[in-house]
């Protein structure tokens, strides 16, 4: 019976905050195998690599993720007792609550609020000396979101708002007055949306049926109970939050236009969806996710290898995205690999994976793909700007990372171009073939 490699260290805590994203990704090169063992925080955890074992990972017969989550990420990021950290029927049950939302026409209203907000902010940057991107698509985002679920949001409340809703991401993975402020974003915006809750089951605030709020404010549990309005308050906001947070992955797409500048003209090709390809080579390439947990559900083995009960199991987001055996010049930012992609749900996991209906994947991934094709258009064609010098770097030991400077731009002239025309959504998880076709370029990150 082969042996789990053991990470030589004592412990790995302060080896993940030095090294950040790539630290699982590092062991598994260093060790040659997609199977090893770390203590964190002095646990026994269980490191996995790979499409393999993302497919092993993902099998909710031997894993739970109750237990799993950090509580300093249940606290920030998620709230505590979330849908991410629920399993088996309350977690189909919940899950089914958001992936009502994610219908080809709640989708296509997002994008209109989305594309009228992006208009908006284009004539308000024209008279402003500096833009910083990541800081405006948060608002952009905000509002939007707001609107799409039916949450009130004042004028004066809205950029407290979205800063409250970024810090809650910022927070998870911070240490000292970062993971502070996404605790105190997080208890803000969970009082807020008690209020909303209340408002709606009272009748003091008429919601549409379908939208976000309403749904959530009358779901029901298996057991037949409405969400107590605390848990309706945390799913609420577990519905605007990732759509926000989104403002990452912008920023990340107008880095790579301001870097690979030849891609532009490809994007304009009416021709083909490139688009599709771009966003998600934006999503494979720069960092989002460093890597997800779970518990072994029961004693089970893998390849000869023994899983126990209740054993901390990590699976590694980050480097599983770079895996040479999937993705030829991983370093490499180069869209047109994804012609060639089977859609796998395990090969490329940037926001999880695993199947929709049935596991654990963002139920908000066809949203992201949809709002970054959007925000991609307009950056390339619905204004102009400059791009001063700045600090573009982003710190791989920082979880989540961003460009230093967020992107400013300035200058900024709207052009007029019809560039954020909403199209007809696809269906929620529908495939789409791809013809293979050779790289024009290379262009090395």
């Amino acid at each position: 019976m082969p042996q789990i490699f053991r990470d030589p260290s004592f412990d790995s805590t302060l080896d993940v905050l030095r090294e950040g994203y790539p630290f699982l990704y590092c062991r598994s090169q260093r060790f040659n195998s997609d199977i090893f063992q770390i203590r964190l925080m002095g646990l026994k955890a269980i490191c996995l690599h790979g499409a393999e074992a993302a497919e092993l990972f993902y099998n909710p017969r031997l894993f739970v993720r109750k237990g799993a989550v950090p509580r300093r990420v249940q606290t920030t990021l998620m709230g505590i007792d979330a849908i991410q950290t629920r399993d088996n029927g309350e977690h189909r049950c919940r899950k089914e609550m958001f992936m009502s939302l994610m219908g080809p026409e709640s989708r296509e209203r997002l994008m209109s609020l989305l594309a009228e907000q992006w208009q908006r902010y284009a004539h308000r940057w024209e008279q402003q000396d500096r833009v910083v991107l990541f800081r405006e698509a948060q608002e952009i985002l905000c509002r939007a979101a707001c609107a799409w679920a039916e949450v009130p949001l004042p004028e004066p409340e809205v950029s407290k708002r979205a800063r409250d809703f970024g810090a809650m991401v910022d927070g998870f993975g911070g240490v000292g007055p970062r993971h502070w402020r996404g605790k105190q974003a997080r208890r803000r915006g969970e009082k807020w949306m008690r209020g909303i809750i209340r408002a709606i089951r009272k009748g003091a605030l008429p919601v549409q049926e379908g939208t976000a709020a309403h749904t959530v404010a009358w779901h029901r549990e298996p057991n037949g109970e409405l969400l107590d309005v605390q848990m309706a308050a945390i799913e609420l906001v577990n519905a605007i939050r990732p759509i926000v947070a989104i403002a990452t992955y912008i920023t990340f797409a107008a880095l790579a236009l301001h870097e690979y500048p030849p891609y532009r003209q490809l994007l304009r090709n009416p021709a083909e969806d490139y688009p599709e390809l771009f966003v998600q080579e934006v999503r494979r390439y720069f960092p989002f996710t460093p890597f997800v947990g779970a518990l072994v559900r029961e004693d089970f083995s893998w390849h000869g290898f023994e899983f126990a009960k209740g054993t901390l199991v990590l699976l590694d987001v980050y480097g599983t995205n770079r895996d040479e055996r999937w993705w030829q010049d991983p370093e490499v930012f180069w869209p047109e690999r994804f012609r060639q992609w089977q859609r796998s749900p395990y090969d490329f996991i940037p926001q999880g994976g695993g199947e929709f209906l049935t596991g654990h994947r963002c139920a908000g991934e066809w949203i992201t793909i949809e709002a970054l094709k959007q925000a991609v258009a307009f950056l390339n064609d619905g204004i102009r700007y400059d791009v001063p010098a700045q600090d573009l770097t982003y710190d791989l030991t920082r979880m989540p990372t961003l460009p230093a400077s967020g992107f400013v731009m300035t200058n900024v002239r709207a052009t007029g171009k019809g560039a954020l025309a909403v199209l007809p959504m696809p269906a929620a998880g529908s495939r789409q073939s791809a013809a293979a076709m050779s790289c024009p370029f290379h262009h090395k990150g």
